[in-house]
């Protein structure tokens, strides 16, 4: 079997660039330098602590790197702060935050080998805009604009752990399997509700994007 280390995407800015652009997401080239520095950082670390599976290395770009770029898609101009629920190791967070600087983000991660590493991330990466939140998210205090959920729960359960965090308006991004649909019956608490369809990737799905009333 061959170590992770031993096939790698392309080290080359300019391809993630041309990438992203498909989504279509535009990244500077000191933000695709970023991105590769954080997947360098996944194949080499993520991976031997058990935070991803080792099957995933091959495909890291368009399963998780990409993958996470799509919820810029669902952001707005008027977006000032987020949060990633479970964060894990970073996705989409970390990935969201080095494409969009002007947006702060918290990686809510209680488990502590997980948030040892979002802490290396976040310092190797130098992200003045990132700060790792090592607390279950019922212990937040402080609401935001988005709530971040990806590989966390069923969407009824996201929701009740973003609600209470989201401001009037604030809006929940999940990112939601093949063929989801619109909840029947909505939450009481949420106004509405759209699935952001996005260019298709690895076994992904569209974005669920559920609003607070």
């Amino acid at each position: 079997m061959k170590h992770p280390g031993e096939s790698r995407p392309t080290q080359d800015p300019a391809a993630l660039i041309e990438s992203a652009a498909r989504l279509p997401v535009h990244l500077e080239p000191e933000q695709a330098e970023a991105l590769l520095s954080f997947e360098r950082l996944l194949l080499d670390r993520a991976v031997p602590l058990g935070l991803m599976a080792r099957g995933d290395a091959p495909a890291v770009r368009e399963r998780h790197i990409l993958d996470s770029l799509r919820a810029v898609l669902a952001l707005e101009s008027s977006d000032v702060d987020a949060y990633d629920l479970g964060s894990g190791s970073g996705l989409p967070g970390i990935v969201v935050a080095i494409a969009m600087p002007s947006l702060r983000v918290g990686l809510v991660e209680a488990r502590s080998r997980r948030a040892g590493f979002l802490e290396l991330a976040v310092e190797r990466l130098e992200l003045a805009n990132v700060a790792v939140l090592a607390k279950p998210a019922d212990q937040l205090e402080v609401a935001v604009d988005v709530c971040f959920a990806r590989a966390l729960a069923p969407l009824p359960e996201a929701w009740k752990l973003a609600r209470d965090l989201l401001r009037p308006g604030g809006r929940l991004v999940y990112f939601a399997g093949e063929g989801s649909q619109r909840p029947d019956p909505m939450p009481p608490d949420a106004s509405s509700f759209c699935l952001l369809q996005t260019p298709v990737l690895a076994s992904s799905g569209p974005l669920a994007i559920m609003t607070r009333q």
